[in-house]
Parts: C-alpha cells; sequence; structure tokens
C-alpha cells in the first residue's frame, strides 16, 4: 500500500480489509501444519476427533460453499440430512491418500478464488435466504459481506483449534 504526500496510508477498501483479515487467519492455520508429517496431520492428541489435516480440510471446503452461496444461494449448500451430516463429519478426518502439500494446494486454489469473487462481486449488499436449517433462523438472508464476516470468523476459530492440537503434538505454538 502507498502513502499519502501527508506520509499517512489511505484508507483501505472493505473489500481490501476483509481479505487482509481473512488471510491473517489463514496464516494462522497455515503455519499449524508447517514442519509437520502427513502422520502428524492425522494425529487426534486431544479429547476432539480433530485434526490438523481435517480442520485445514474442513476449512477449505466450508469456504468454497458458503462462496458458492454467495453466487448461487441455498440451492448450493446442499440438503440438510443425514448423508449430509455424516459428510460433514468426514470433513474434520484426514483421509487416507490426503497429504499436507495436497491440502494447502486446494486452500490456496480455495483462497485464490475466494479473492476473486470478493473482488469482482458488484456489490457486497448482495444477499440470499439461508438453507433451511435447524442452526439458521427461519426465513433470514445473508449478504455477500455477512457470509465474508462468517467465513472469517470460522476460519479465525478453527485456526485456534489447530493451534491447540499443534501444541499438542509437539509444543510449536502459532499464535502466541
Amino acid at each position: 500500500m502507498t502513502t499519502t504526500a501527508s506520509g499517512h496510508s489511505p484508507v483501505r477498501s472493505e473489500r481490501d480489509d476483509f481479505l487482509s483479515a481473512l488471510e491473517r487467519h489463514r496464516g494462522f492455520l497455515r503455519q499449524t501444519v508447517d514442519g509437520i508429517t502427513d502422520e502428524q496431520a492425522a494425529l487426534t492428541p486431544t479429547v476432539s476427533a480433530l485434526c490438523l489435516g481435517g480442520l485445514l480440510k474442513h476449512v477449505a471446503l466450508m469456504e468454497v460453499r458458503w462462496t458458492e452461496f454467495i453466487v448461487a444461494g441455498p440451492g448450493s449448500m446442499g440438503k440438510m440430512d443425514a448423508e449430509a451430516y455424516a459428510a460433514h463429519a468426514a470433513t474434520f478426518r484426514m483421509e487416507p491418500g490426503d497429504t499436507v502439500v495436497a491440502l494447502l494446494a486446494h486452500y490456496d486454489a480455495v483462497a485464490n478464488a475466494t479473492e476473486t469473487l470478493v473482488r469482482e462481486l458488484p456489490s457486497l449488499d448482495v444477499a440470499q435466504p439461508l438453507p433451511e436449517a435447524p442452526w439458521f433462523e427461519p426465513g433470514a438472508r445473508w449478504s455477500a459481506r455477512r457470509v465474508l464476516v462468517h467465513i472469517i470468523a470460522e476460519t479465525a476459530q478453527h485456526a485456534g483449534h489447530a493451534d491447540i492440537i499443534r501444541e499438542t503434538i509437539d509444543g510449536a505454538r502459532t499464535m502466541g
């Protein structure tokens, strides 16, 4: 970012702020898998069933689903049934054949697609009705802006989970 003649940084756009916040939390999440093996990424060393590779996979998939929601609405989210719940739970696991390298490459591609979408959207006010689900208020609509806040929050939350898992594995900490 350049500075003005007075030496102050210009005000960034709302889109830049969203993308910067998202990239910061993505960086924390990426850092949790820095220098670990695929076997370590699949470990579940806490009471929960969470693992580093699964968190990375889950966050990437959720970002894809929410950005698709911005464009295509609730139909892009799929049905909320027993099969969908099982598939959702699987997003938190590192499956045979998953590698940290491949998960990071996919996450980078997702990040690039999100940045393109955010920069090219005509307006962050575009809104879609939320899918019917017990955790959403009936009849609620989310704007692209609200979806981006959700993606940032989910990324930050799971980066924190990953930080705890990484510290449990080898003592390394990414956020403090």
